[in-house]
């Protein structure tokens, strides 16, 4: 029975405990994302919501409150301007939660806290790439590949302007899910944030063009050296070979269509078979 369980404790004395909280949410607010565990990222937004909301009413009382609460004076002033600034059409959920891996040691869960909306938010930096991915595997639907690296993707921020548009059944460049979260992310940004992810999901789109040409011109540049090692051996016959970078698992070339469990499996995932009547047992 659930008797006397109000918060956790993580095995500290009330003080103890209080101050590494307070100590947190002053690192947050100093440096808007902090990695911590699980269990501390999910006390710690819960308290730094409710700072938030002080510096959000912005009286004499709320300071005094907010005062003795920040270990670090430098703080202050940033949550009654900067914060309440940025959320003041925001009617709550000021902190986000990632789940990162597990420490290494005691293979405790990890998680990435950080304020939503802030310079270098995490959620607006991997929503920018999934578009950025999208849009260019929507593009090699109906283009070559030399084409797409000859062309490009143009106009991303336009497409984003679009996709804001549409409703969650509509049928887009985008699969739903990247919609819904491009819609929250935009949801409380001015225009300036369209702007900048437009540009992210650019570069990335960018980013995965270039890749395959700098691993050819790699391997061209090794094999010549290679070659000419193998000149001075005095083999004049050794054909050169550079190892290319294997794509990780849940990784998918541009234009994938394999279902997501094959990309989990990776390296590791069972090759597909015919499913007809002479298939492999």
């Amino acid at each position: 029975m659930k008797h006397g369980v109000a918060f956790r404790k993580f095995s500290r004395t009330s003080s103890h405990r209080n101050l590494m909280l307070r100590n947190l949410v002053t690192s947050l607010f100093e440096h808007e994302q902090i990695r911590t565990t699980l269990a501390k990222a999910k006390d710690t937004a819960r308290l730094a919501e409710k700072i938030i909301t002080l510096g959000k009413k912005n009286n004499e009382t709320s300071y005094r409150q907010a005062q003795a609460f920040i270990l670090k004076p430098p703080v202050l002033p940033k949550l009654f301007t900067t914060f309440a600034e940025r959320y003041a059409n925001r009617p709550g959920g000021y902190t986000r939660i990632h789940r990162l891996d597990n420490r290494f040691g005691d293979n405790a869960p990890i998680a990435l806290l950080e304020l939503v909306d802030n310079p270098r938010d995490f959620k607006l930096e991997m929503t920018a790439r999934a578009v950025g991915r999208e849009l260019l595997n929507e593009k090699l639907r109906w283009d070559s590949p030399r084409g797409v690296v000859n062309s490009g993707v143009q106009h991303a921020e336009t497409a984003v302007v679009k996709e804001l548009n549409l409703g969650g059944f509509d049928s887009s460049e985008l699969r739903p899910t990247t919609r819904r979260n491009l819609q929250k992310v935009m949801k409380y940004r001015g225009r300036e944030a369209l702007t900048e992810i437009g540009a992210k999901a650019s570069a990335y789109i960018e980013t995965i063009l270039a890749k395959p040409v700098a691993e050819t011109k790699m391997q061209l540049r090794a094999d010549s050296k290679e070659k000419e090692k193998a000149r001075k051996r005095g083999n004049p016959n050794f054909v050169g070979s550079f190892p290319v970078s294997p794509a990780r698992a849940g990784v998918a070339s541009p234009g994938e269509t394999r279902p997501a469990m094959r990309l989990v499996q990776g390296a590791l995932g069972r090759p597909a078979r015919w499913r007809g009547r002479h298939a492999l047992a």
